[in-house]
């Protein structure tokens, strides 16, 4: 572990965990890797939240310091401000998620718009191109701190490459200097460094893709060495004969 956290140092990209889980939050908030937090409501629901507002607020007494986005789920633009302006207020280390589009494939340009006039810091989600990218700049205010998250592992679950949306989204947004990508949706922990190289400023990883990434530097031998002791003792515990 600590061969890990003195390389992550000098590592660019910082690691946000993927939950909603209070025990997983108190774990990780103490996890060096881990710099904030991201969740929305299938991870609320997932977790056993009945109330949003105040499981949110039991998320934020663990994690007060560190950046956490929260997400609307509000379906129309009027709705969708008025829920973004009350989570705002939750703390100063609070990202809105508002999702690119809503349910009825609306283009939600005029809430990001309006929100980022007002300084609120966003995470945009649910993005997938370049071209949605492009189309939330074009919306967006240069002073506004904003995270693009770039749902890189539900693309590659369809069979569709995420490293050149990544690249590209990372390349047009260089002008917006408070405007990060973020990869998200996380499936192994080598994303963690196909995410590194393509230069993301964050990626978003749940709890168990973390430990695994804790474990980074492994030798190839140890590795050997591991797989094969485990078959060995495996067999043995199940009292195998040939």
């Amino acid at each position: 572990m600590k061969k890990i956290i003195s390389k992550s140092k000098k590592i660019k990209i910082k690691i946000f965990c993927d939950t909603a889980d209070i025990k997983e939050i108190k774990k990780m908030n103490k996890n060096l890797l881990v710099e904030g937090f991201t969740t929305n409501p299938s991870l609320m629901k997932q977790a056993g939240a009945k109330n949003y507002i105040s499981y949110s607020k039991r998320i934020l007494k663990i994690c007060n310091k560190k950046p956490i986005s929260f997400e609307v789920f509000a379906n129309d633009e009027k709705n969708m401000l008025l829920q973004a302006r009350k989570i705002n207020k939750w703390g100063k280390n609070v990202y809105v998620k508002i999702p690119i589009i809503n349910t009825k494939e609306m283009f939600m340009g005029n809430v990001i718009k309006k929100l980022s006039d007002d300084g609120i810091k966003l995470n945009i989600t649910a993005i997938y191109t370049t071209q949605q990218v492009s189309k939330v700049l074009k919306k967006l205010n240069k002073n506004s701190h904003t995270i693009l998250s770039i749902f890189s592992g539900r693309m590659a679950d369809v069979g569709k490459d995420p490293i050149a949306v990544i690249k590209k989204s990372i390349s047009i947004s260089k002008k917006f200097k408070k405007v990060k990508i973020l990869w998200a949706s996380t499936r192994e922990p080598y994303n963690y460094i196909q995410a590194k190289q393509c230069n993301c400023a964050y990626i978003t990883i749940p709890p168990r893709i973390i430990e695994k990434i804790s474990q980074f530097g492994k030798t190839y031998n140890s590795l050997t060495l591991d797989t094969v002791k485990k078959f060995y003792k495996d067999a043995k515990d199940a009292n195998y004969k040939l």
